[in-house]
């Protein structure tokens, strides 16, 4: 045979190897069969008192635990029955599920006996899965138990993502019963952080101050830990001498002591919290060309207090449509953009760098032409996270018809439920911190993201003719139509509504362009054009409850439309060594 023709041959008969995809799919399948016919089991776990037969050489190939517990010289590899301590029965019985079937459920009141159970049982998938599910998780609500838990099991990831979100809502969260069962150690590593949001250090002794009284006893001798952390040079001289006249402070038996403490630490030079270089601001857009930005554009932030405005002169690369745009807990501010009939972009404001980041996409189920024929696409965030509602208009009404929530971890949006009842239709959608309420006259529906489930509350009833702003406020959501006739007032905690009087003066009244409800402050506010004359197009107005009245702030923008958008006028904290700049960064 000639050499070209071995060599052809040679190829022709090469082995090669195949993947039998459906093999092992039918193998798993088959696998779980067993498993519930109870057919070849050859050892039983027992958990809690429950048993559950099993086989060694499925235990074996899914878990190392049990592979040196059924192939070692250990009792348990000789005995009918295994016996398992430190795990609760109902998530073994998900443990083994997932081994014998793939597939594994988790839900936020399952997740940390999970991953204990895994953990314990070296299954790196279980345990790397339910540390991406507590990330997606940490908002106002489980920061502190998701961080005390992740401090105890070393799970960095989480720790961190539990750390920020309690810096930032520190005031809040100190208050809270979850806050008072910190351990010292975990209560230093969180007072002793520069990016706490406070905009005062009495507000960190004051914490520690009920943290202390929460125990008083087993808790008084860590003081003098603790009061080191305290920034003692950012208080004013009466806060130092009111702090060491404290009882905890002036009757313990360390006394001494800790004026010494108190004393040194006013004498550091130890730098200021985060929360105090920034200022509360409303942020609106110039836009440009109708609701197209330019490459250069202006982003107007408004301290409603003062008056004193900034224009941020930011470059960015294309010309898009922005549709929304939305503040969360930690003031990061985002935009979402119209890049195609098909597509939607998320954008980040970079504070620093003055720039807009590119964050993730939106795959549009279906295209829309143009969102300038029909605004129907809104941006809220909800304890922390983002949430992205598309809505059809029927009858003058908004039908939900897509809700994404936003995982920044791996930066995609996740499919969320709608309501199921038959009237999906809202005029306006507001986030009370924890909840997100859609609302009309004659609807209401509130969404519990720790769920991921809807249902019905009291609609209003009083606003003719239906809700078009609406914010929240502590636990009340204020909304009102588009000439401020009235001012609908939700409690949240009773599911009750009552009446505000609205605008009343005679002589001016509210252009049919709608008011922009914002809360600044703890206030009521509303950005509205009026068609009274010598009018400009937009002013601002509080409320002032007592007097039941809007009282006038008498702040002029500067020329031009600003764009805001629903469901609320963005407010965000900037940095004050920012404001009173105006950035140019594109060359």
């Amino acid at each position: 045979m000639a050499a070209a023709e071995q060599e052809s041959h040679a190829r022709a008969v090469r082995p090669c190897s195949y993947e039998d995809e459906s093999y092992r799919q039918g193998f798993f399948d088959t696998i779980g069969d067993l498993q519930k016919a109870g057919v070849l089991q050859d050892v039983v776990l027992e958990v809690e008192g429950r048993r559950c037969p099993c086989h060694r050489l499925v235990l074996s190939a899914a878990s190392p635990y049990f592979r040196a517990m059924f192939t070692s010289d250990m009792a348990e590899s000789r005995q009918k029955t295994v016996v398992l301590q430190g795990l609760d029965a109902g998530v073994f019985g998900e443990i083994l599920s997932y081994i014998y079937s793939g597939t594994l459920h988790v839900s936020l009141d399952k997740v940390q006996p999970l991953y204990q159970a895994a953990d314990l049982l070296q299954l790196d998938y279980v345990r790397d899965t339910c540390s991406n599910y507590m990330v997606f998780n940490v908002d106002n609500s489980t920061c502190v138990d998701l961080y005390r838990f992740a401090e105890f099991f070393s799970i960095e990831v989480v720790k961190n993502c539990g750390l920020l979100c309690i810096c930032v809502i520190f005031s809040e969260v100190s208050h809270t019963e979850e806050f008072y069962s910190l351990s010292v150690n975990q209560l230093i590593e969180i007072i002793s952080k520069v990016n706490l949001n406070v905009k005062q250090e009495t507000t960190v002794w004051e914490a520690v101050v009920r943290w202390v009284q929460h125990s008083r006893e087993d808790r008084l001798h860590h003081l003098p830990s603790i009061l080191p952390h305290i920034r003692f040079n950012l208080l004013t001289s009466d806060d130092t001498a009111a702090i060491l006249e404290h009882p905890l402070v002036k009757k313990n038996t360390g006394n001494s002591e800790l004026r010494n403490l108190v004393q040194r630490s006013g004498s550091s030079n130890q730098k200021r919290r985060d929360g105090m270089n920034t200022e509360e601001v409303i942020v609106l857009f110039r836009p440009e060309d109708g609701f197209r930005l330019s490459s250069d554009t202006e982003m107007l932030c408004v301290n409603p207090s003062s008056g004193d405005y900034e224009k941020y002169i930011y470059r960015m690369e294309t010309k898009p449509t922005v549709i929304a745009a939305t503040v969360n807990n930690d003031n990061d501010i985002y935009i979402l953009v119209h890049e195609s009939p098909d597509k939607l972009s998320l954008l980040q404001y970079n504070h620093l760098g003055n720039v807009w980041e590119n964050k993730s996409s939106i795959q549009r189920d279906t295209p829309r032409p143009s969102v300038l024929d029909a605004p129907s696409e809104c941006l809220v965030a909800v304890s922390g996270h983002l949430y992205y509602l598309a809505y059809e208009w029927e009858m003058g009404k908004g039908v939900l018809v897509v809700m994404k929530k936003y995982q920044w971890l791996t930066d995609r949006w996740q499919d969320c439920s709608k309501p199921e009842h038959d009237c999906l239709c809202f005029d306006a959608a507001v986030s009370s911190g924890k909840h997100l309420y859609l609302i009309t006259n004659t609807e209401m529906h509130c969404y519990d993201p720790s769920q991921d489930s809807w249902c019905k509350r009291t609609p209003p009833r009083i606003i003719n003719p239906d809700p078009c702003t609406a914010v929240a406020i502590g636990t009340e959501i204020f909304c009102t139509d588009k000439i401020l006739r009235m001012i609908a007032v939700y409690n949240i905690e009773a599911d009750s509504w009552s009446e505000l009087p609205g605008w009343s003066d005679p002589e001016e009244s509210v252009s049919t362009d709608s008011p922009f409800l914002f809360a600044y402050e703890g206030k009521l506010h509303a950005l509205v054009s009026l068609d009274g004359p010598g009018r400009g197009d937009q002013h601002m107005f509080v409320y002032d409850r007592s007097a039941g009245a809007w009282r006038d702030l008498y702040i002029t923008l500067p020329d031009g439309e600003w764009h805001l958008f629903l469901p609320a006028i963005p407010v965000a904290r900037m940095y004050m060594y920012k404001l009173g700049q105006i950035y140019n960064t594109g060359d």
